[in-house]
């Protein structure tokens, strides 16, 4: 079986879950923090807040901005539905912006259509909360233009880096560009806590109140501490954090491997009717979270028969993400229909992920290659 994704856990990882267990200290401790600290660094930032997924972060990042029922915050419409469902259970709505053809994220001049849109008209203006660009499959967003229109407008910046740790743009990281980044850590991420996620920012005060948030809304800053707020407990275990801290001297490797992965793909992609994910915008550095391709329009509705193929001859694949506002909930709550978001409804119907880890070798790769190709070919 050639695996969609394999974890990047060796005997060191094993060694330093056994290690906490063995302590007895399970929750919330010194590998906790030292886990916060060092991706906070990574990401530029200097506060890292850990939680028990990259759903949960993004929870967290909206809520401790204050969002509130009514309140709205600008989304793109293609990623995993955890980027709009949080902004649901704060009770605000969502506002779909189409995505580019090229790297699946967030269209920086349909997003300035938005906003004049929305900041145009008195009743709704003042209920814009945040813009939150997903960097997605590992690609970032078109920050630069993001960065200015939000700031024009007066608005927050919450970067959906799930799948983005390590990823830079000029230099500077995924997590780096907005008031709040979260990042995931869950198995088909780069490096991997099980599941768990982290907040990371440079605002004191916002790192004060995720902090309260996560653990039932406990002042985090007086022991044992006051219950100043409502909150979750949405904490990381010691063992995920000392997972996650036996990976991390591995992290540049691994994103390496996958880029030398992705090369190799898509050297074995050219002249085939498929297409390879394109490198992203000048100054970016893409870790290949996922490696994404697209299938010919013509062959799109056959998507689930060519991945079949794949599986009959041992090849885990599985689709893109989704087309957030033809799901059934939003696409019932709020009337979307198909058409309303062409770009992300085509890229939704043609994507296919092929397996990606760091022990892919470069003849299972040819496997993949030449079983989808053919695939294609006879569909």
């Amino acid at each position: 079986m050639i695996r969609l994704v394999i974890p990047p856990i060796d005997d060191d990882g094993l060694a330093a879950v056994r290690g906490v267990l063995e302590s007895g200290f399970l929750v919330q401790g010194s590998h906790v923090a030292a886990f916060e600290q060092a991706i906070a660094e990574l990401s530029g930032n200097r506060f890292g807040v850990a939680v028990s997924s990259g759903t949960a972060a993004l929870h967290l990042a909206l809520l401790a901005l204050d969002t509130r029922p009514g309140d709205l915050v600008i989304v793109p419409a293609y990623s995993f539905t955890a980027t709009a469902n949080v902004i649901e259970l704060c009770g605000a709505q969502p506002v779909f912006v189409d995505v580019r053809p090229d790297t699946f994220n967030i269209d920086p001049d349909r997003l300035e259509t938005a906003l004049t849109r929305l900041m145009g008209q008195r009743e709704t203006s003042k209920r814009v909360r945040a813009v939150l660009p997903v960097h997605t499959f590992g690609q970032m967003a078109d920050m630069r233009p993001i960065q200015e229109l939000a700031a024009s407008h007066g608005l927050t910046v919450i970067e959906d880096a799930a799948c983005a740790l390590g990823s830079k743009l000029d230099g500077k990281p995924a997590g780096a560009w907005g008031q709040l980044g979260c990042f995931s850590f869950h198995p088909r991420k780069a490096i991997t806590t099980g599941e768990g996620g982290l907040v990371v920012t440079n605002d004191m005060e916002l790192a004060r109140w995720l902090r309260a948030l996560r653990n039932h809304g406990q002042d985090p800053d007086v022991p044992p501490g006051e219950f100043i707020r409502p909150g979750f407990n949405y904490r990381m275990t010691e063992f995920q954090a000392a997972l996650g801290q036996s990976q991390l001297s591995r992290l540049s490797a691994l994103i390496e491997r996958r880029r030398h992965s992705a090369a190799t793909y898509d050297a074995m992609l050219v002249n085939s009717p498929i297409t390879a994910p394109a490198p992203g915008p000048k100054g970016s550095y893409h870790v290949y979270q996922s490696y994404v391709v697209l299938l010919p329009p013509e062959v799109a509705p056959h998507r689930s028969t060519i991945m079949r193929e794949l599986e009959g001859h041992g090849i885990q694949t599985s689709i893109g993400t989704y087309n957030m506002p033809m799901t059934m909930y939003f696409r019932t709550r709020y009337g979307y229909r198909s058409g309303d978001f062409p770009t992300a409804e085509q890229v939704s119907a043609r994507s296919v992920t092929l397996p990606l880890h760091h022990l892919l070798t470069e003849a299972e790769q040819e496997s993949v290659t030449s079983v989808l190709i053919r695939a294609v070919v006879d569909a």
